[in-house]
């Protein structure tokens, strides 16, 4: 016989995916949480649809999937169903897979968890706390409700920052950042009950504080000139029962307004800098949005279907992650990068690595694993942009307005 026609095929992208995936799978979540495999099949398919056709809109999945079915619309049915079963607890079959990545993180320094929210279509809000990373952020709990604005409750994200504690390792302490509409007083006593964690929240001007000659003042009539600092240590806001905050005020001249930011602990540059690190969650939307997912385009109207849709994102945003981290560590930047120095996000050289790897022959890297060392490529847009000079500030300290 012919020995082309006994030669083995080629494994697709999608049969290679698909079995890395479905592995981990069974490796990190127990089987009480999945009760039925095929949930776990079809979370594979899932994840292997979104990273094959760019689209968080399930129908254009099925052409990514290798079953038996022969009907286009059996592929569209069976993620419909799997959606919107509500046996399928996201941050249950989510957490292991985050907890497996950093497994064997060895820190020196505390996690930075963002807090915030991101209006999706027909009136949905995502709240979504998420880890920072290497200028990305990790998605690590979230939480889909109908409302009006992006501004919510305590009580609407309460059990979001549950999930984030019993998540994360418990070791490092976390330091929550998040802008002024999560400013509220039970936010910060929750924080203050958990030993070793801190905060660093945006004000909004209208925040009174209040001196320790009792003088009250609005946080606008603090604001310094552009490109000055003012830190205010010792004061209080709000209610007595936060106690003793401190606050660093500045104006960038780079920034649509200045930043007026609460801390538990004393502040100073480095509060800016810390407080900064926020916005690494605002990419982490738009890799949901126009720069990767297209979740606009996945047409659920059901806030639970929507939490197993961003569930399916979750995955694929730590296992692309994983993957970029690993393919500059072993120095294989550049087959997909076409940039000198790093300018492409983790995020994208995984995702681009994982559509390319079975036909280019390239190696198979862990899809849940995390390094904890520091960036070896932080990511800079041009050389140009990286040889600017950093923001300059004019510092003033203050104990009284």
């Amino acid at each position: 016989m012919n020995t082309f026609l006994r030669k083995k095929p080629q494994m697709t992208d999608s049969q290679q995916m698909f079995g890395t995936l479905i592995r981990a799978f069974v490796l990190y979540i127990p089987r009480a949480t999945f009760g039925d495999v095929r949930r776990l099949v079809t979370l594979a398919w899932a994840v292997v649809g979104v990273t094959i056709s760019k689209s968080a809109n399930f129908n254009k999945w099925g052409a990514s999937v290798i079953s038996k079915a022969t009907i286009a619309a059996s592929n569209q049915r069976r993620f419909q169903r799997w959606l919107h079963n509500e046996y399928i607890l996201p941050n249950t079959f989510y957490a292991p897979l985050l907890k497996a990545a950093l497994h064997e993180w060895d820190l020196a320094e505390r996690l930075f968890v963002s807090l915030d929210t991101s209006v999706l279509p027909r009136g949905y809000v995502l709240i979504r706390a998420s880890l920072v990373y290497r200028g990305r952020a990790i998605p690590i709990a979230w939480k889909i409700i109908k409302h009006g604005s992006a501004s919510v409750s305590f009580d609407a994200y309460k059990s979001v920052l549950e999930q984030v504690i019993v998540t994360l390792p418990t070791n490092y302490p976390i330091t929550w950042l998040a802008d002024r509409g999560f400013l509220h007083s039970q936010f910060v006593k929750f924080i203050k009950q958990r030993s070793g964690d801190h905060y660093r929240i945006r004000a909004k001007a209208n925040t009174r504080v209040r001196f320790t000659d009792r003088t009250v003042v609005n946080m606008a009539q603090l604001c310094p000139p552009e490109g000055h600092a003012h830190f205010y240590h010792d004061v209080k806001i709000l209610d007595d029962g936060i106690g003793i905050v401190h606050v660093a005020m500045g104006d960038p001249a780079d920034a649509e307004e200045p930043w007026s930011i609460i801390s538990d602990e004393y502040t100073d540059l480095a509060t800016f800098d810390e407080y900064g690190l926020r916005f690494d969650i605002e990419e982490n939307f738009l890799d949901d949005k126009s720069n990767g997912f297209d979740v606009e385009s996945s047409r659920l109207d059901d806030a639970k279907a929507l939490s197993r849709l961003f569930l399916v994102l979750a995955i694929a945003t730590l296992y692309f992650t994983s993957v970029g981290t690993a393919v500059v560590k072993q120095g294989k930047r550049r087959m997909i990068d076409t940039h000198w120095d790093r300018g492409m996000s983790y995020f994208k050289i995984g995702w681009e690595w994982v559509r390319q790897q079975s036909r280019k022959k390239w190696s198979l890297y862990p899809p849940f694993q995390l390094d904890s060392t520091p960036d070896p490529e932080p990511a800079i847009a041009s050389r140009r942009k990286a040889a600017e000079p950093k923001r300059k500030w004019t510092i003033a300290h203050f104990s009284l307005p």
